[in-house]
């Protein structure tokens, strides 16, 4: 990998808008460097016939089929309604005709 140098370091982060320090700027280029080479290694190993995957532990989403319950107690949940019509509620009417 070439060198990284400050100038490609400014470069970049104009193009992002960053507002570095220019303090720091020598530091950020070593560490680029530093990133791209790992990069480059990991480039180097063999992953023929190794499947992609997005997670190191695989996720499974733990899901029940949808059903119906019946339930003993829906004619006393009703008669709890201030106002009962049948099978529903009563409720004021707020949209006007």
């Amino acid at each position: 990998m070439g060198q990284i140098t400050p100038d490609d370091v400014r470069k970049v982060a104009k193009l992002a808008r960053l507002d570095l320090e220019e303090a720091k700027i020598t530091t950020y280029a070593h560490q680029l460097e530093r990133i791209l080479d790992y990069v480059s290694h990991l480039e180097s190993i063999d992953t023929e016939g190794v499947l992609p995957t997005t997670r190191a532990v695989e996720v499974v989403n733990v899901t029940r089929a949808d059903g119906i319950d019946p339930t003993e107690v829906r004619e006393d949940l009703l008669n709890l309604a201030p106002q009962r019509e049948g099978d529903f509620f009563r409720v004021p009417r707020i949209l006007a005709e």
